[in-house]
């Protein structure tokens, strides 16, 4: 009998933990819908760490997933020493970052060479980020092919591949009050506003450093066979269609990649557990005890994600503003933008006496949280967030409502569609320039916490509610369904 060639895949997620993590869980899933793939994840070695970590704080993980440290070295690019990945990076260091990205080519074509050496012909796929389109070319002249994966939302990816891509708000009249432009791929009807693209894209015109990394990384990913999107169908009908439209290639929703746990727990019942290679600075079951003592859905989530933080001026507000709400809080904080987000944090930020004055009320971490755990707990209404994708879904996958501060990335654009396609968000302000005020904070908070028949905030838990049923639901359906049909094109 002929023996059976290998099914590996071969997977090369982007440099930053909110890419590899929905990676290392792509690979998990893959591996429980059909067990005969091997696959391993290539990136470099301080990254390899981390899901290696990861991989230790989770459920046991298959045999059949493999972590390759290909060499890197973050001084050879301008960055400090062992910057490995975005996590602390100021935003003119995370530029550098990107472009160093495509340094890991080289070695992955060795890698790509000793796995035909060892098993006699080539992976069977290539999966790699979005971000890494390079990635097409290594498969291409090995003789395999390649899948493009975007760990963001569908309506989220399109716009951010087509505004980089065209850079349509340069259209946009010089000095003029109108600041509303569209978009390629979306209707006519769907316009954006300059305020929801970060100050590198306003001012990208094609030849500077940001365009001349995303316009060829994003068109070489144009070219692969199709997308994976870390999305349910369901939920994001026109994203889908639209992402479908602008890219003109196959497009597997086979999201959300959330821990099992999470989304087989009925929301409120609350897990324990971390999937993050990081741990946290105060253990879930204390978070957990503080959360037990308030009401179902009576507090207020505050995260800005792995990477991002506010200014000066804005963390005093917020601060001002959670306090004349009286609403409780758990706020994960960092120092301002400016300042060393690893450093100590110095009182000075906040309002003087903040942390001594709050007591019961608000709960202060300073670095990590245990993120899931804080919103899978019934007493969490809800999530104060830069709408990063996978806060978005782990959020929403719980019916918890959102309250967006998009900072940077697809952050604007993930807002815009909760705003004005689910209805499950209210915008507070935009990116770390944005305008902030105590008054509007406290008016927001309680206006989304009020849990009165005919008002707003019921409405948007309301529809948060059905958005989580429909994420749960796609589990064993849509995205299921999404996998098995992308898997049978590479097997």
């Amino acid at each position: 009998m002929e023996a059976q060639l290998p099914k590996h895949i071969v997977m090369v997620p982007f440099m930053a933990q909110g890419h590899l993590i929905p990676f290392l869980e792509l690979a998990h899933r893959i591996l429980n819908h059909n067990p005969i793939f091997t696959i391993t994840i290539v990136n470099s070695p301080l990254n390899i760490n981390y899901l290696r970590s990861a991989i230790a704080n989770g459920p046991s993980p298959p045999h059949q997933i493999h972590l390759k440290s290909l060499p890197f070295n973050s001084s050879d690019h301008g960055l400090p020493p062992n910057s490995e990945n975005t996590d602390g990076l100021p935003i003119t260091q995370i530029i550098k970052l990107f472009h160093a990205s495509t340094a890991l080519e080289t070695p992955l074509r060795g890698f790509i060479s000793d796995v035909i050496s060892d098993e006699g012909s080539p992976p069977v796929c290539i999966i790699s980020d979005v971000f890494m389109g390079w990635a097409n070319e290594v498969a291409k002249s090995f003789g395999t092919v390649n899948y493009s994966f975007t760990t963001g939302g569908a309506y989220g990816s399109a716009a951010y591949s087509s505004i980089w891509m065209n850079l349509p708000h340069r259209n946009l009249a010089n000095g003029g009050t109108h600041d509303e432009f569209p978009v390629p791929g979306f209707p006519e009807s769907c316009r954006f506003s300059i305020t929801q693209l970060h100050s590198y894209l306003i001012a990208a015109d094609g030849k500077d450093e940001w365009s001349t990394f995303f316009q060829p990384q994003i068109s070489l990913s144009l070219k692969s066979k199709g997308w994976l999107c870390n999305t349910v169908e369901e939920i994001e009908n026109m994203g889908c269609e639209t992402l479908r439209n602008y890219i003109k290639l196959p497009v597997w929703c086979i999201g959300p990649l959330l821990p099992q746990k999470m989304l087989k727990t009925n929301p409120g019942s609350g897990i324990v557990g971390r999937r993050s290679g990081k741990q946290p600075v105060i253990r879930p079951e204390e978070c957990i005890e503080w959360l037990d003592s308030h009401p179902q859905d009576s507090v207020l989530y505050i995260s800005f994600g792995s990477q991002n933080t506010i200014s000066e001026t804005q963390m005093m507000e917020l601060a001002k503003g959670l306090e004349e709400s009286k609403k409780p809080f758990i706020w994960v904080i960092r120092p301002p933008i400016g300042f060393d987000l690893k450093g100590e944090f110095k009182p000075e930020w906040l309002p003087l006496g903040f942390e001594d004055r709050i007591g019961k009320q608000g709960l202060m971490v300073h670095g990590w949280a245990p993120q899931l755990e804080i919103l899978c707990h019934p007493s969490t209404g809800a999530f104060l967030s830069h709408c990063g994708w996978n806060s978005v879904m782990e959020s929403l996958s719980q019916g918890v409502p959102i309250i967006g501060w998009p900072l940077a990335a697809e952050q604007g654009y993930n807002a815009k569609m909760l705003v004005e396609e689910m209805g499950v968000c209210v915008v507070l302000t935009r990116g770390v320039h944005g305008r902030i005020v105590k008054e509007k904070v406290k008016n927001v908070i309680e206006m989304v916490l009020d849990k009165s028949e005919e008002r707003k905030g019921n409405d948007m838990r309301r529809k948060a509610s059905e958005v989580g049923r429909l994420i749960r639901a796609s589990v064993d359906g849509s995205s299921y369904k999404a996998m098995d049909e992308f898997l049978s094109t590479i097997l």
